[in-house]
């Protein structure tokens, strides 16, 4: 009987695994958290270690592996792509069929030798379900939700970009889809390249600068005619054919064809690391209102075609949550649940949930009324005994607290103070959200917090927005939201906390003077364009995080902090006590707190070797 199995993605990018015991999630993790290295597309060798540890299990205990995709299939589409857009792409098809035929078209011996190497004497039973199959069981089996519509949409599964179908009971059926190169995700990060950002990891950068460009500007306006006029054929039911005169990623070796997209736009492609222009501000907008419109689109064709009531939502363009908060408000349907892990990393998961439903034909159990993701917290948790090793190996001094309600108490008024804290507590999130338990917490209530944030702690571009956590039952007091967020997947508007008006010449002034100009008593975590992306804190889900939350209200009047992920530019969200404490030291943090222990920056000895060593990359 096939109770316990292992899911995996890899060989992309965002490897990660996740163990399914009797249709629940039990543990999964992203590869990078362990391997330090951003975005690892390896084997997660290390990430399957844990879940096993976790679950107390040893490979000899799995019953079947899930793999998220069917290479044999995505094999067969790089063929045909070539072999359509001939003699286009020779060189890229010279470089990339070699690998494939050496390392990916014998993916299942592989596995089966990495899955040796990890304990399995006799490999189990490996299962490949595909790409958008596994998006779609990562979205519905966990929803809180027995009967839904499901939506995915990223750059590319094997053939399909697109899928719309619905669950109901332990059935998944897809009825509709779009097939590549005719993709949102890839039409996205085409426009994510030429603004100046990296394919795969930047696109969240462009969603932070799109509303720095101006909507009702002529500029923006003649981009986005441009765009729709002849770049994207787009039908009223939000399928669309790319005009692949302008796109190099079928067959070349970049996205964007760069002749052609400087002949129509007349904005040249922005060099990395570079202020953008207004011109590149301008860009990013046309292409997120597009990107919007396509998805509302999309969303209700998938509304008429199942006519159901709850919509569940995966593939990486999910994690695109100004459009989600646009949807929302759309009101096209009673419900929306977003998995967390939307991208890559959650087809493992959702692999493993399609073995067990789909492939082994098993029921599915009494629906929670959140759902079963356990708030996200899947990964490796540490005891205190695990963090005053690391103390000790440093040199460490801090304080240790008995009572976590008097830890809460002065940690608030640390943040009160205008200190920045780490906060390391728990399991770690699956996911690319820090959702408070891998967290850097500020007060957003300073005005400055934003910019020290980005230039002293996180060591990234000063355009870049933050995310505010706020108690789950004051949310509506700060933000124009009717539903929770749990995993900080929707935009929403900034409501009453609103302050001075814009400038009348706003439009007319710089990126940075834009910024800087005082929105809300919540500057902080205020976008330009008043809004928020929102995370809402349960009790019931988070309760140390929550009681942060509710210290700092009592303290302040303020039920929220400014939440942003526990790491520095280039570099994957902290795992371990270790990573914490170096990512600490090498940053403008003023306390670290690790279960129940508070470290003082102004108490640590000097940095050495051992956390100087940890590099920090600067150009992702």
């Amino acid at each position: 009987m096939a109770d316990t199995i292992l899911g995996i993605s890899a060989y992309y990018h965002d490897s990660a695994a996740a163990l399914v015991l009797r249709g629940k999630p039990v543990a999964a993790a992203q590869e990078e958290r362990f391997s330090r290295i951003k975005h690892d597309a390896a084997f997660p060798s290390r990430a399957v270690a844990y879940v096993l540890e976790e679950a107390g299990l040893s490979m000899e205990d799995i019953d079947a592996v899930a793999f998220y995709e069917k290479p044999y299939i995505k094999f067969e589409r790089l063929l045909e792509t070539y072999h359509a857009f001939a003699p286009r792409g020779l060189k890229s098809f010279l470089e990339s069929v070699p690998v494939w035929i050496k390392e990916k078209l014998f993916q299942k011996t592989i596995l089966k030798n990495e899955l040796k190497s990890l304990g399995a004497i006799k490999p189990p039973p490996i299962l490949f379900p595909e790409h958008h199959l596994s998006h779609a069981a990562s979205a519905f089996y966990p929803s809180p939700f027995d009967d839904a519509a499901i939506l995915t949409i990223d750059g590319v599964g094997e053939w399909a970009t697109t899928t719309i179908g619905f669950g109901e009971h332990d059935r998944i059926q897809v009825v509709r889809k779009l097939e590549f190169p005719h993709s949102l995700g890839l039409l996205y990060s085409s426009f994510t390249e030429w603004c100046g950002f990296r394919v795969n990891s930047g696109e969240y950068k462009l969603m932070g600068l799109a509303p720095y460009g101006r909507l009702d500007s002529g500029k923006t306006r003649d981009i986005r005619r441009k765009i729709l006029d002849d770049m994207v054929d787009l039908r009223a039911d939000g399928s669309f054919l790319l005009n692949m005169d302008f796109f190099d990623f079928a067959t070349g070796l970049t996205m964007c064809n760069r002749s052609r997209w400087l002949d129509l736009f007349d904005i040249p492609r922005r060099v990395p690391e570079t202020d953008p222009s207004s011109d590149i501000m301008d860009m990013a907008r046309a292409i997120q209102d597009v990107t919007e419109e396509i998805v509302i689109r999309l969303a209700r064709t998938t509304s008429r075609t199942t006519g159901k009531k709850n919509l569940v939502m995966a593939g990486g363009a999910a994690l695109n949550c100004v459009a989600n908060g646009k949807l929302l408000k759309e009101e096209l349907f009673e419900r929306i649940w977003i998995q967390p892990a939307s991208g890559d990393a959650g087809g493992a998961l959702g692999a493993a949930l399609a073995a067990w439903h789909i492939g082994y034909g098993k029921k599915r159990a009494v629906v929670h009324i959140r759902d079963d993701m356990a708030g996200a917290y899947l990964g490796p948790e540490f005891c205190e005994r695990d963090v005053l090793r690391v103390a000790e190996r440093y040199d460490a001094p801090f304080k240790r607290y008995d009572d976590r309600a008097v830890l809460s108490k002065d940690v608030a008024g640390l943040i009160a103070q205008g200190k920045v804290v780490g906060w390391f507590q728990g399991r770690m999130e699956y996911g690319p959200r820090a959702l408070g338990n891998r967290s850097i917490l500020a007060d957003p209530r300073n005005p400055d917090m934003q910019k020290k944030l980005n230039i002293s702690i996180k060591m990234r571009e000063g355009f870049r927005p933050f995310a505010p956590s706020v108690m789950e039952e004051y949310a509506a007091d700060y933000f124009d939201l009717s539903v929770s967020s749990p995993y900080m997947l929707l935009v929403a508007p900034v409501v009453g906390h609103r302050c001075r008006p814009l400038p009348e010449e706003n439009d007319a002034l710089g990126l940075y003077e834009r910024l800087y100009h005082q929105r809300s008593d919540i500057p902080s975590v205020t976008h330009v364009d008043y809004t928020a992306r929102v995370q809402t804190v349960s009790r019931d889900t988070n309760p140390r995080f929550w009681d942060l939350l509710h210290a700092f209200k009592q303290l302040t009047g303020y039920g929220m902090l400014v939440n942003t992920s526990f790491n520095v530019r280039g570099e994957p969200i902290v795992c371990s006590p270790e990573d914490a404490y170096s990512c600490f030291m090498r940053t403008g943090m003023d306390y670290l707190v690790m279960e129940n222990l508070l470290f003082d920056k102004t108490l640590q000895p000097e940095p050495d070797d051992r956390l100087l060593s940890i590099k920090i990359i600067h150009n992702d």
